[in-house]
């Protein structure tokens, strides 16, 4: 007998927030499968977690079809850095949409509740700032970031026509950036380049003038979330906006790393990459309101977490 009565399914489970919500999901007491394909996900990450009798691993990929008897499925998987899935951008959006068509069946054929992790990415480069749900977004449907952006976009679709035409239990959340231990050196996302940059000496790369502007989760107030969306009342579809509403610059994110590293490493400048947004900050209210979410931890004291996560990796 199950210590909660569930199984869930987390696709990307041994990715960075795939694998904090695995242990978030066996500390509440259910039977996890965790299924990756390693392409950019690591054992590592769920290294604590294999053997636990609660636990099972499996390497597939999410592109071709899967059965199996789940309560529960979190739909995580997917690169979600632009180094990563840049790198692959066919292959990126294969993920995006026969991922979710392939999960959505299987929830449909075990009636299962499935959630899907889109992304703020979906907004694009905002003409309309900070960002609702209500918003449809500014995207580049032939740039470089376009296998992400439209991939999730078109995930989306396909769990709203899915509720729609079936009836299908489906949760849409848009995450907004999130930081924390588990991110990869090499991960290309600002947070792991400036700390890595930091803790190494070396430069810490400016792209533009730093003007532009993001918002940082840490990431276990971002699987809160994840963990309030999927047990919403089934009415509550989303999308729904997660993330931290406390925006800041780039230069002004830089300047925290470089004082809570202790760092000497310069800033320097280089181009803005093509169809980088110029500010990005979530609208929660509706978090607020639906989820009774909003998140917890400050911006310093997560980054100090999180420095000495990759301080303890690069020393290793």
């Amino acid at each position: 007998m199950r210590a909660s009565g569930r199984r869930t399914l987390v696709t990307g489970g041994a990715g960075f927030l795939g694998s904090h919500l695995c242990d978030a999901l066996i500390r509440r007491g259910d039977d996890v499968l965790c299924v990756d394909n390693f392409h950019t996900g690591t054992r590592d990450n769920i290294a604590s977690l294999v053997g636990h009798p609660r636990f099972e691993l499996l390497d597939h990929d999410v592109t071709v079809p899967l059965d199996v008897d789940v309560d529960r499925i979190f739909n995580l998987a997917c690169p979600a850095s632009p180094v990563h899935y840049q790198h692959d951008p066919v292959r990126t959006i294969r993920t995006c949409v026969h991922g979710a068509m392939n999960m959505l069946a299987l929830a449909q054929r075990r009636r299962a509740r499935i959630l899907q992790a889109s992304t703020s990415e979906v907004y694009g480069d905002p003409e309309v700032h900070p960002q609702p749900e209500s918003y449809w977004g500014r995207v580049n449907p032939i740039g470089p970031r376009s296998c992400y952006n439209e991939g999730k976009r078109c995930a989306e679709t396909l769990f709203f026509d899915y509720r729609r035409q079936y009836g299908l239990e489906t949760k849409v959340v848009r995450i907004f950036n999130t930081y924390g231990p588990r991110m990869y050196v090499d991960d290309g996302r600002v947070v792991s380049n400036f700390i890595v940059q930091a803790l190494r000496g070396d430069d810490v790369t400016l792209y533009g003038d730093g003007s532009q502007t993001r918002s940082f989760c840490y990431v276990d107030d971002l699987v809160e979330a994840l963990l309030a969306a999927m047990e919403s009342p089934a009415a509550f579809t989303g999308p729904v906006n997660v993330g931290n509403p406390a925006e800041l610059s780039m230069r002004e994110l830089a300047e925290h790393v470089l004082r809570a590293s202790g760092s000497r490493s310069r800033i320097v400048h280089h181009p803005l990459p093509p169809d980088d947004p110029k500010v990005r900050r979530p609208d929660i209210d509706l978090a607020r309101r639906a989820l009774g979410w909003e998140p917890k931890v400050p911006l310093d004291e997560g980054l100090m977490k999180t420095i000495a996560y990759f301080r303890a990796h690069l020393a290793a």
